[in-house]
């Protein structure tokens, strides 16, 4: 036994156990070790992302570099009318602007004079800039020398919305839009809503129309002094706006009730579906009645806001005697 050098569970050379025979000093260890999530690819050197990236923000002098944002604005940033008709077409309906740039060197008109003139009076700030800036602010150009910086619109909430037309010590009178997309509509309905003595509006916040500068042109300034709400979900909005009292009465072609023997005289949620879509499923069960308007020859149906308008100008009517 002592004359034996081999100790049990040595390797010997030339055995057939695989492996390493010398430690790692811990370098195998740490490389098993997890390294965090992968950079985004702007954030890696040597990657094209990263490149377009620095020479992206070196063009513009810095992250905004002073200048005006580019491209189209996010959902909770400003957003750009441009041209000179909309421009000064905004501006005459008060809307509430912040910034009116001017193109450096452009040749002005009356409607460039104007523009200048409303937003000086209004307090809005004028800043004249290089053609390449508003270039940038434009997906084809097409901005004439003007652009009118208009920030996010700010809804009311559905609940409020209700509460203050209870509060008003008359009758509430509201109009729900369902797959209304066209701003311009949105805009017509909520000059109609204010010309008629609603209370307000409310929208869907997906799959509608939102208060936008061409919905705030539309409007005639109406919009600044209307409040618009956005619901989550509009049906469950409908549900508990019922639960106070009101009537919820749905627009469409072939409704139960004709809009000449309709009492609306008592708190009253006109619902109104678009021209070619009208009221969603869930919407239309949830209204008491469908109301349609009676009309001479062959037209099958009214744009959304002209149907809303000729309802609320009745009730309106129905209202005052």
């Amino acid at each position: 036994m002592a004359g034996n050098s081999k100790r049990k569970g040595a390797v010997r050379k030339g055995g057939t156990k695989k492996g390493q025979t010398v430690g790692s000093g811990g370098v195998r260890r740490r490389g098993l070790e997890a390294r965090g999530a992968t950079p985004k690819a702007t954030e890696r050197t040597y990657h094209a992302a990263h490149k377009r990236a620095k020479a992206a923000t070196k063009s513009s002098g810095g992250p905004t570099g002073g200048r005006a944002p580019r491209g189209k604005p996010t959902a909770d940033g400003p957003e750009y009318v441009l041209g000179r008709n909309p421009v000064v077409e905004c501006l005459r309906a008060k809307v509430p602007a912040t910034a009116l740039y001017v193109v450096l060197g452009g040749e002005a008109d009356e409607r460039v004079t104007e523009s200048v003139q409303l937003a000086a009076n209004a307090g809005i700030s004028i800043l004249e800039v290089q053609r390449p800036e508003l270039d940038r602010m434009s997906s084809n150009g097409m901005h004439q020398g003007l652009a009118l910086q208009v920030p996010p619109y700010r809804y009311a909430h559905p609940s409020d919305l209700m509460q203050q037309a209870i509060d008003s010590g008359r009758p509430p009178l509201l109009v729900a839009l369902d797959n209304i997309t066209d701003p311009r509509n949105l805009g017509a309905v909520i000059r109609s809503v204010a010309a008629f003595g609603g209370h307000g509006v409310v929208i869907p916040a997906r799959r509608s129309a939102s208060v936008t500068a061409v919905a705030w042109r539309t409007s005639a300034g109406a919009a600044a002094r209307l409040p618009v709400a956005q619901a989550t979900n509009l049906t469950r909005t409908l549900k508990d706006w019922a639960e106070t009292g009101v009537q919820l009465v749905g627009l469409d072609a072939d409704g139960d009730v004709t809009l000449d023997d309709y009492d609306g005289s008592g708190p009253t949620v006109i619902v109104v579906g678009s021209e070619g879509k009208g009221l969603s499923r869930l919407v239309r069960e949830s209204c008491d009645s469908i109301l349609s308007i009676p009309m001479a020859g062959d037209v099958e149906s009214l744009n959304a806001s002209v149907a809303a308008g000729v309802v609320l100008a009745e009730f309106a009517r129905q209202r005052r005697s």
